[in-house]
């Protein structure tokens, strides 16, 4: 293989390895392997119609070219984006560095010690500025949080309010177009009824639920809310704002003036733009709220030793587990994000966040004054960093837009004809007189230079904060970059990622994420660009995209594709909206039942209840797979209301169903779509794919099967990929024409995380089409080999026809744990010992270990791998056989730190070798988990989600 070609250093066994591994599995060639694994019936009889792969420099001159075509101007655009200045100490350390990028969801708490601090720096930043009890580790973006918020409040009516079917909600018509959007396409499949006004007319009868506002308001106007809150509380209504983040260091927060919940977007704390995302939406609450939060919320626990230990709390909230009683489907949410965020307040402080924020201000009264002296009318009475204007007589919009084009610059211009400024962080004298010039042009008026910065607060004291935020040791310590460096450093050296070893869990996909596909994420030409600008300063972006777009439907053999989902789980909901509005279009709205079999995601059932689906779960046989007759039986039962079958390909139980193509036809011949989930499109791509099988659409993971990385639980993107007849149907925005003009948005962004679709855009072309195909098949050789290694000890669950697995396999330990009491949760903190994070936990199958390795895996490490599941089932026959106590071994006790094994009393039955170095080789690169195990019932007994001393809630 040459040496250039991207695949090899993709893809980690070497040839002559490929070679061996496949004389173990007693076949020749991989294509052997594949037939004996793919049903024939599914296969692609062609490859994939897209370009040879390019080498990585190949790429880097072609991403390059394309970058050059962004125009990135001075935007003050506002609207909910705003340029920012990411610290260079949190650009280097944490976006471009693989030990945050590429750990995983921090479900397994004590390898995941230094993120969930992080986390909880931004849950206790985003509790602090808002003044609010309890806040998750965000959400993906400020419209779909104002979605959760509202349904939020509709979950949580009093008895009352439920009985009187209260299911009316107020939303200000000054709120954000893109929130407004959202929020109308996730109410109305619920039968909530959304009605807009100006919110000083509100009728809070008592059909009213909830209230949503803005602060300030998207006019750039600061109100007084105190009356609408006070009138709400009275009637039993709940108030949800969305709040400018930055703005809450120098104005009254919102729980201060009695809000409920409060929301908004985080990416003035560092995050790019990004031409629309990802950002990390934050979302607080009273404490009232915390059993119905979306999201996740890190806790403070202990661990088995007494000592302070992190982790995910109230995790029986999360739809993984509720399924279809969840009311929410989040899954991923923005955790990179969400850390930058909260180092970005670490670094800075209380007081470094109030110097920009009332630096901004500052300047947006100089300009009013400036302005306004050339003739114009400012129109907001109090604002923070909105200033608006209406136009003299004698000049013309058009004239303000052409000259501040000419100086690079981008206004915010209303329908009425007014013209808005949003100030930000990077706003410097130069830019205040080039904005003065455009005005005084426009007006052909002289005008003065501005030379010094002013100290200037125009907002009325009523509304300027009192109370102190923030006053916590971590956001009051690190201001030097030194010291900053090493405390972001102290964190990771906590947590298992990518860069130490193989993270084999199933379902996720835990590939490579190579750096030449990160490397435009630091780019101004990408970072830089507000999502609302006019598209010919986007000229790099849309190319990119539309050049995806085909790519991305060749690779499922579907029509077109929306870019706009901007995770898995809003993927999987704009899909089925998609299926929806189908059927509406044809008089057939009542079809509302959506069949979904044992071993979905739970994912699958908690979104069909968020888009009003009633949710029919058909049953699997035996051997693991959906079992047909019972699928024939319920589709013909519910012929005249069936909606859609939702399927995962291969199944979540690793196999290739041979009747997939059967179910399809049961669906479709009762009237019914078929919805793919794309979570193991690993396993199909150059190989089948969804329109083959008999799908009408799919979403793809492009953070599993197209290597953007998993940021420690986001950022995710879903786009989803729909067959001819549905195109017409694919979600719009209200703000930019995203060339579709179907549903209304799923998401605030046109075209979703935009400024990480790069990746994804290099990973196909890097590979190309036998790229792509020989990556399926190396993820499919990687698990049969593990699977074969393990057969004998452990057990395969399940298998196909010919006693294949596909890209990953469910590892059986129902036994182990009957013959010992060692359970699967015992077996995946002892990994933590040999270096490993688990594989996914008693999912899809309660009791067992679900095992993903991916292509990317060298075959040394599936061996490492390999040897240390190996030594751990040795160790539970030990068990077994009584040579290791049943209590005091080294599976109960794991994970083990090096206080316990250096401390001067050893009291266990099994020596401290044993303990921390069963094998040979992690003496070469040991892992320490910073914490013993975690105790998950006192962390949820006793809820911190903030990051104050734990002495101080006693």
């Amino acid at each position: 293989m040459a040496s250039d070609k991207f695949v090899m250093r993709h893809i980690g066994p070497r040839d002559h390895e490929i070679q061996e591994m496949l004389n173990v599995l007693g076949v020749s060639t991989l294509d052997e392997l594949m037939n004996q694994t793919v049903p024939e019936n599914i296969r692609l009889k062609n490859p994939l119609n897209l370009e040879d792969g390019l080498t990585e420099r190949q790429y880097f001159r072609k991403i390059l070219a394309l970058a050059a075509q962004n125009k990135v101007y001075n935007t003050y655009i506002g609207m909910g984006y705003y340029d920012t200045i990411t610290p260079a100490v949190i650009l280097r350390n944490v976006l471009e560095n693989p030990v945050w990028y590429t750990s995983y969801t921090p479900y397994q708490a004590e390898i995941s010690q230094g993120r969930l601090e992080a986390l909880l720096n931004f849950q206790t930043m985003v509790c602090d500025l808002t003044g609010m009890e309890m806040a998750n580790a965000g959400l993906l973006d400020e419209a779909t949080a104002a979605a959760e918020a509202m349904i939020m409040m509709h979950n949580s009516r009093s008895r009352a309010k439920a009985k009187a079917n209260a299911n009316t909600i107020w939303v200000d018509e000054k709120v954000w177009p893109q929130t407004l959007d959202v929020l109308i396409t996730r109410a109305n499949p619920l039968g909530i009824e959304l009605k807009v006004a100006d919110w000083r007319n509100f009728d809070l009868d008592e059909t009213t639920f909830g209230v949503i506002v803005q602060y300030p308001n998207s006019d750039g106007q600061i109100v007084d809310y105190s009356s609408l809150v006070k009138a709400a509380h009275e009637k039993e209504v709940f108030v949800s704002v969305a709040a400018d983040l930055l703005c809450l260091s120098i104005l009254t927060p919102p729980g201060e003036w009695g809000a409920d919940i409060v929301f908004g977007n985080s990416q003035r704390f560092g995050i790019p733009m990004g031409y629309g995302g990802p950002h990390a939406a934050f979302f607080a609450s009273k404490a009232e709220f915390k059993r119905t939060m979306p999201g996740r919320i890190i806790g403070v626990s202990k661990d088995a030793h007494g000592n302070r230990a992190l982790r995910m709390a109230l995790q029986t909230r999360e739809q993984h587990i509720k399924r279809e009683k969840a009311t929410s489907n989040i899954c991923t949410s923005q955790a990179l994000l969400a850390n930058m965020a909260g180092f970005y307040a670490v670094y800075h402080g209380p007081e470094g966040i109030t110097q920009i924020a009332t630096r901004i201000h500052g300047i947006a009264a100089l300009l009013e004054k400036e302005i306004s002296a050339l003739g114009y009318t400012q129109l907001n009475s109090n604002y923070f960093d909105t200033i608006r204007f209406a136009l003299p007589r004698h000049v013309k919009r058009e004239d303000i837009e052409w000259l501040s084009l000419e100086l690079e610059m981008n206004f915010r211009y209303f329908e009425n004809g007014e013209v808005g400024l949003s100030i930000d962080e990077t706003t410097n004298l130069d830019d205040i007189n080039w904005i003065i010039e455009v005005f005084a042009k426009a007006a052909n008026k002289p005008h003065g230079i501005v030379t010094e910065y002013p100290a200037i607060c125009t907002i009325q004291t009523a509304f300027l904060r009192t109370s102190a935020f923030m006053q916590q040791e971590v956001f009051n310590k690190y201001r030097s970059e030194t010291e900053m460096v090493r405390y972001i450093k102290k964190l990771e050296h906590k947590d298992i990622s990518l860069t130490h070893s193989m993270i084999p869990l199933g379902s996720c996909t835990m590939k490579l994420n190579a750096a030449t596909e990160m490397l435009p994420l630091s780019w101004i030409e990408f970072g830089g660009i507000h999502p609302f600008v006019p598209k010919n300063q986007a000229r790099g972006y849309h190319e990119m995209m539309e050049e995806l777009r085909r790519d991305l439907a060749e690779i499922t053999g579907f029509a077109d594709v929306s870019l706009q989902p901007n995770s898995g789980a809003a993927g999987e909901y704009a899909g089925l909206m998609v299926i929806r509005q189908y059927h509406i279009s044809r008089g057939e709205e009542h079809r509302d039942v959506v069949l979904i079999p044992s071993s979905a995601h739970g994912t699958n059932p908690a979104s069909a209840v968020m888009a009003g689906m009633k949710v029919v779960v058909t049953p699997c046989d035996e051997r693991g797979n959906i079992d047909v007759e019972a699928l024939r039986q319920k589709a013909e039962e519910f012929k005249d209301t069936l909606s859609c079958f939702m399927v995962t390909y291969p199944s979540t139980h690793g196999v290739y169903e041979s009747s997939i193509t059967e179910l399809c036809e049961i669906i479709h011949s009762h009237g019914g779509q078929v919805y793919m989930d794309g979570a193991n499109m690993n396993a199909q791509v150059g190989l089948t794919n969804p329109s083959r099988i008999g799908a009408d659409v799919c979403h793809l993971n492009l953070h599993k099967t197209f290597a953007i990385p998993h940021g420690g639980g986001g950022p995710g993107v879903g786009p989803i990929a729909v067959a001819a007849h549905l195109v017409e149907f694919l979600p719009s925005h209200p703000v930019m024409n995203n060339g579709h003009v179907g549903i209304t948005a799923v998401s605030a962004g046109p075209w979703g995380s935009a400024s990480v679709l790069p990746i994804t855009y290099g990973y196909i072309k890097m590979l190309g089409a036998d790229g792509l195909k020989r990556a399926s098949e190396m993820a499919i050789l990687n698990a049969n080999y593990i699977a074969n290694a393990l057969k004998d000890n452990y057990g395969i669950l399940y298998t196909g026809e010919n006693g294949r697995c596909a890209h990953e396999m469910i590892l059986e330990c129902r036994h182990l744990k009957a013959a010992s009491g060692i359970t699967e949760g015992d077996i995946a903190k002892r990994l933590m010992d040999y270096g490993f994070h688990a594989p996914t936990l008693s999912f899809p199958v309660h009791g067992t270990l679900m095992v993903e390795p991916t292509e990317s895996e060298s075959k040394q490490e599936l061996d490492r791998f390999i040897e240390a599941l190996t030594g751990i089932f040795n160790e539970i026959q030990a068990v077994a056989s009584g040579e290791l106590d049943k209590e005091d071994n080294p599976l109960k006790n794991a994970p083990h730190t090096s206080d316990v094994v250096t401390a001067d009393d050893w009291n266990h039955s099994y020596s401290r070798q044993t303990a921390v170095f069963p094998l040979v080789w992690l003496k070469e690169n040991k892992y320490w988990p910073p914490v013993g195990r975690v105790d998950d019932a006192f962390g949820d007994r006793n809820l911190v989600c903030t990051c104050e001393p734990i002495e101080s809630y006693k």
